[in-house]
């Protein structure tokens, strides 16, 4: 039985891998929330890897406050960009595979065209450039054990992302404004963690660095339409270019990601994002509590 530690196992994606573990008998889980293991501790991970020896780590604990990251550029590359190095490091030594979780936000929204995996990263945020540090601190400690997933816009039936806010809103307000001018795919995290148990559980092994996110190409306001229309809501969704809703952190204006690579060495269907947000919203619609 292979062991593997789940870092950020309290987010989007470490919760819907929790809701996936029962389908893989034959893999031991190890799910390490903050309270459990703070990965900016160099320290805190070689201990916690030398007491729970393993095969695997696939790390989504990250700093994801885009914005907030403008003003706490310190935490954000410790989390982002050093514990990604550290991680590698233990794996390295104890014989661990560690799968990263990385981002659109390496890319500059520069292109037109979907980013393959060696396109130019050029990030134009804390976040993104944070991010990128850390897949380069993991690939120099572990290169031949290390694979890097960039995705993209990730929502899911757990904590707080779009579509529940969405969702939120048009319950709540008669119209809100959407931007229009910033493309690329949403990633229903379930499907992620679905494509990353598929690798694990398989028998090969590449790696290097992947993209995945859902199949289709949409902006944001595309998205919130198809939200409106799947829970029959009456609000009107407005158009808005970015210039017109500033933030702190500026974002891509085009992130759509080219997953031939994933679909081609690890044999994945990736679902399209309709099918995949029509499966979240029912799911959150049958199961109407906060999660």
């Amino acid at each position: 039985m292979q062991r593997i530690i789940v870092t950020g196992a309290g987010g989007q994606l470490g919760r819907e891998l929790q809701a996936l573990a029962a389908a893989f008998p034959a893999l031991e889980f190890v799910f390490a929330d903050r309270g459990l293991l703070s990965i900016d501790d160099p320290g805190q991970i070689a201990s916690f890897f030398d007491d729970n020896r393993c095969d695997w780590c696939i790390n989504c604990a990250a700093y994801t406050a885009v914005d907030k990251a403008e003003t706490e550029k310190e935490a954000a590359f410790r989390i982002n960009g050093d514990a990604p190095g550290w991680l590698a490091r233990a794996c390295k030594v104890f014989g661990a595979r560690l799968i990263h979780i990385s981002t659109d936000y390496v890319f500059d929204g520069s292109s037109s065209t979907p980013l393959r995996e060696d396109d130019r990263t050029a990030p134009i945020n804390t976040y993104g450039a944070s991010k990128l540090e850390g897949e380069e601190n993991a690939l120099r400690e572990h290169r031949d054990g290390t694979l890097i997933i960039r995705t993209s816009w990730v929502y899911s039936e757990f904590g707080n992302n779009f579509v529940k806010t969405m969702m939120r809103l048009m319950g709540e307000r008669p119209a809100i404004n959407v931007v229009n001018d910033q493309i690329g795919s949403p990633t229903y995290a379930a499907d992620l963690a679905a494509a990353i148990l598929h690798i694990v559980a398989g028998s090969h092994w590449a790696p290097g660095i992947y993209n995945y996110s859902n199949e289709g190409i949409i902006s944001w306001y595309d998205f919130a339409l198809a939200i409106r229309v799947l829970i029959g809501s009456s609000c009107q969704v407005n158009p808005i270019p970015s210039a017109d809703f500033p933030t702190p952190a500026r974002r891509p204006r085009y992130s759509l990601l080219d997953k031939t690579l994933i679909k081609k060495i690890y044999g994945l269907t990736i679902p399209d994002w309709r099918d995949s947000l029509e499966v979240c919203i029912s799911r959150l619609q049958s199961t109407p509590k906060n999660k």
